[in-house]
């Protein structure tokens, strides 16, 4: 069997070696001291085109973490992630050229004009097509830490080296040379490579290049290495990760993946059933042996409930493990074999991994469940999550960015995926897709495709549209629509049965596509819930109508097995003799949506505030895990203090449009009641429309705009301890948001404008955060208002502008204790109108105010703030206020704390009282929390 294995592979690389290759003469010597890399490398340059060159492209990705403003350090700042830019330089890594030449050893002339880590060279001559070129260089890599991307130097010395080396760029007519965003998709040809590596002697070398020769010199290693047709070449150096190999009939693994429920015994057998499975599937593998880290894994993990830690694992014993190593190994399959540009069509390469993974499952795995063993727990076996099949993550993960609007055409560049569709819902949809497919054309018409692909283009130059040509070849159904409309557009699916007609012994079936495509969908005629006849409508758009058998068919319905990740299955059901479309159901707990039913959910809930105390109660519902067009909410509770049914409740709904700037057009009301005040309480209705706006062809700018239009109505209890007051007022409001939300540069902007019986206001907010260079960071936040009319009380500031705690007469802000002047809730601070944090006079201005926010910090966490302004009440000058102290911001706008030290006041410290001069931010609103964790996604 090896030796059959062996001669295939042999005539395969054979085969693909007749066409030109590049060749890479690499001499590299490890520097521990230094955590870099000496290298001396020869390029043999190949013009496999038809066009004359020149100039050549190298990637230098290895530079592209030598600053805070290369490409990468820019992706790493949109995705909020700030570990590189306050890194210490000598932990960043580079590339120190000292020298390109030519084969004569004549300097060269270079440039980095395209970027930080792309090296154009001009050559002497023009290069032709079939002509050879040779480069000699000289350079020095300095490894960056493995904390950015986990490969480079780890704290424990050991050396996980990927894009190490200089590669010519691919040149198929024009050059394909693009930057390092971090996102997994370097592209260079099949080359030869030939490597000499020099290390220290307790080093171990692991590479899934041929190890020709090991040599120890001076407590040196000399490791020599070759390998031809390779488009990456990793290199381990080997401390303390431990890999092991794994020798199977088809191939040799090493791995340094893990788990400690596993034994090496049924490690080895997982392995060995994995690249059967791959080569039935797909083909032999071309080379003798494959290596997968867990820095590998980890950067695209099995997402889901198998993160979770061992304690609490839901999967058997194994499962796990032999998830981890089927997408792994599958991914290092397809990169290894297939030459595909991963930055234009990376879809390929996910939907065959995808679709290969729900194979294995659908072989090995067949009753398994999305949440695995949890599904057999009491209080989760009602729940639909609990009936999921583990390979309905994959829509079902898609759906959640579809829903939200924010779902890209799969033909979208891979650097210009937001990080969510990068790392799972592109590659998901893509692998839903081919489960759309095998349905639709048959599972043999698929399957033989993907097989004859991957051996007719083994290691060939090769995209979508031979993948194609090749299932043309396999099928007479018509399938321009996938690579058109599913691949192609940034498009959503929703059939819906519009009319059903019963004629004699047939139905007369009025099918509606209601997203601007044509693509066919699969009507089933029920009976309970057996199926009667499945029948396949052929692409279309708009409508169309079919006729069907009328006989035991009780109710028709599109998808009914889910095959097409559609976006909304809530309206492909149509009764024909039950009574009702779909039946109602109530849950405990917010669940999956299943479209076979009407969803009522009911929780309890609880909150605090300290007029009502804790409140307890129960939510009424109809939202699912995934977003959804109408939601309606309602929480009545009883209030434990003050002995009172308290609560809220809300209506909206939610258009969303994909091709223009206008994504998303909310409509609602939203109700609350709660105490305001010691047994005094207030009634708030407000409906609201909104229109949200960003840019619809780069889905990653995070900038977005809102114009809020409002009817805020309040109705509050009379205080007998304040007469004058206003109980009852009507506000009509009207906003507009600017904002553009980085790491290293943050804008926002508010203007406000605001109508009542008694008063007319205008105001205008700009905040601006900058993080510099030198990592220091400045906040600045402006912020006038002024009335336009005021027919309120002069003494009575509960409209005024505020310039430290605003008395919030729209119920906007989530004050604990809103009505306290004193004691620690009264201390709780909210950034709002003068953004004071020292209590001043006066508190309240009833004509005009302006005041300017600033801090900086002064180390890490610890910042100093200054806020300054100018209020202006009526019948009085115009008066200057101050105040400056230190903030510690543990999280930035979630949990800070405020330290006064000199104000109009004088110097705070001293005035005695001093633990009540300190103010507090304190987010406890989960929903809030969770917008922290999740900016970094979207």
């Amino acid at each position: 069997m090896k030796l059959l294995k062996w001669f295939i592979c042999s005539l395969i690389l054979l085969t693909v070696s007749v066409h030109a290759q590049h060749t890479l003469h690499i001499d590299a010597v490890l520097n521990p001291e230094t955590q870099s890399l000496s290298i001396t490398q020869q390029i043999t340059f190949v013009n496999t085109s038809e066009t004359s060159i020149s100039e050549i492209y190298l990637l230098d990705w290895a530079n592209s973490f030598s600053s805070k403003t290369t490409p990468l350090a820019e992706r790493f700042a949109e995705n909020f992630n700030s570990s590189f830019h306050f890194e210490k330089e000598e932990n960043r890594g580079k590339t120190t050229i000292t020298y390109i030449q030519d084969h004569q050893n004549k300097p060269l002339v270079w440039n980095r004009d395209k970027g930080p880590d792309l090296i154009n060279i001009t050559l002497e001559e023009i290069l032709p097509p079939k002509g050879e070129v040779v480069l000699h260089l000289s350079y020095t890599v300095k490894v960056p830490n493995d904390k950015f991307t986990r490969f480079g130097v780890s704290k424990y010395e050991d050396y996980k080296l990927r894009y190490w080396f200089m590669a010519p760029a691919v040149f198929d007519g024009e050059w394909q040379a693009y930057s390092n965003k971090n996102v997994e998709d370097f592209y260079m040809s099949p080359s030869r490579f030939l490597v000499n590596f020099h290390f220290p002697k307790e080093y171990t070398l692991v590479s899934d290049l041929d190890i020709i020769s090991e040599t120890v010199i001076n407590g040196n290693k000399i490791v020599h290495l070759e390998g031809n047709n390779r488009m990456n070449v990793p290199i381990y150096l080997d401390k303390n990760l431990h890999f092991n190999s794994v020798v199977t009939d088809n191939f040799e693994l090493q791995t340094d993946l893990r788990d400690k429920k596993v034994t090496p015994a049924i490690k080895a057998l997982q392995i060995d059933r994995i690249t059967h499975f791959l080569e039935e599937k797909l083909g032999p593998y071309p080379f003798e042996k494959m290596v997968i880290s867990d820095a590998d894994y980890r950067n695209n993990p099995v997402y889901g409930l198998n993160q979770l830690p061992d304690f609490i694992s839901p999967f058997p014993n194994g499962f796990e493990m032999d998830m981890e190593l089927l997408k792994t190994m599958t991914r290092k399959f397809l990169e290894n074999t297939l030459y595909v540009n991963p930055r234009e069509d990376h879809w390929l390469l996910g939907a065959l991994q995808t679709y290969l993974m729900m194979e294995y499952v659908n072989t090995y795995y067949p009753d398994t469940k999305l949440i695995g063993n949890l599904s057999e727990f009491l209080i989760i076996r009602w729940s639909h999550v609990s009936t999921l099949e583990f390979n309905d993550q994959y829509p079902l993960l898609y759906l959640n960015m579809a829903r939200s609007n924010l779902h890209q055409s799969l033909k979208t560049t891979r650097d210009s995926l937001i990080k969510f569709n990068k790392n799972i819902a592109s590659d998901y949809y893509a692998g839903a897709g081919f489960g759309y497919l095998s349905d639709y054309l048959g599972k043999e018409a698929l399957d033989t495709t993907i097989s004859e692909f991957y051996q007719n283009q083994l290691l060939q130059p090769t995209n979508t549209q031979d993948f194609q040509e090749a299932l043309s070849k396999n099928t007479s159904l018509p399938i321009n629509w996938f690579f058109e409309d599913y691949v192609g557009k940034r498009t959503l699916i929703d059939f819906k049965i519009k009319k059903v007609t019963s004629v004699n012994d047939s139905l007369i079936v009025t099918i509606r596509n209601k997203e601007n495509n044509a693509m066919p969908v699969s009507l089933y005629g029920l009976d309970k819930n057996d199926i009667v006849f499945k029948k396949w409508i052929q692409p279309f758009d708009s409508s169309i109508t079919v006729t069907v058998p009328k006989e035991k068919v009780k109710r028709l319905a599109l998808n009914y097995e889910a095959s097409i990740p559609e976006m909304n299955q809530r309206n492909n059901f149509k009764k024909v003799t039950a009574i009702f479309n779909k039946p109602l159901q109530f849950r405990l707990f917010q669940d999956v949506e299943d479209p076979k039913y009407n969803q009522l959910f009911f929780m309890p809930v609880f909150q605090y505030n300290l007029y009502d105390g804790f409140s307890l109660g129960m939510k009424l519902y109809n939202k699912t895990l995934l977003p959804k067009d109408f939601n309606y909410r309602l929480e009545p509770q009883f209030g434990f203090r003050s002995k009172t049914i308290v609560g809220s409740g809300s209506f909206y709904y939610t258009s969303r449009y994909d091709h223009q700037n206008l994504y998303s057009l909310r409509t609602g009301i939203a109700g609350t009641y709660f105490s305001y005040d010691e047994d005094l309480f207030y009634k708030r209705i407000s409906p609201y429309i909104t229109f949200a706006f960003r840019d619809h062809k780069d889905l990653r700018k995070n900038t977005k705009q809102y114009i809020n239009l409002r009817n805020v109505n309040v109705s509050r209890d009379e205080n007998p301890l304040n007469p004058n007051q206003e109980p009852n007022y009507n506000v009509y409001n009207a906003q507009y948001v600017y904002i553009d939300n980085n790491l290293t540069d943050y804008y926002r902007g508010l203007f406000d404008f605001q109508v009542s019986k008694k008063f007319s206001k205008a105001s205008l907010q700009l905040e601006y955060r900058k993080l510099f260079l030198s990592n220091r960071q400045l906040n600045l936040r402006f912020f006038s208002g002024i009335f336009l009319n005021n027919k309120t009380e002069t003494s009575d500031d509960y409209f005024s502008y505020a310039l430290d705690r605003p008395s919030d007469y729209l119920f906007d802000y989530n004050y604990y204790g809103r009505s306290e002047d004193t004691g620690l809730f009264s201390q709780q601070l909210i950034i709002a109108e003068g953004g004071f944090k020292s209590k001043l006079q006066p508190a309240y201005a009833n004509q005009w105010i302006t005041t300017l926010n600033a801090s900086t910090n002064i180390w890490k966490w610890i910042y100093a703030y200054a806020d300054a302004g100018i209020i202006k009440n009526t019948g009085f000058e115009p008066e200057f206020v101050y105040d400056t102290g230190v903030r510690a911001s543990l999280v930035a706008d979630y949990f800070e704390l405020y330290f006064p030290l000199y104000s109009n006041l004088g110097w705070e410290p001293g005035l005695g009282n001093y633990d009540q001069r300190i103010r507090f931010i304190v987010t406890l609103d989960i929903k809030t929390l969770l917008g922290l964790f999740t900016r970094k996604w979207y």
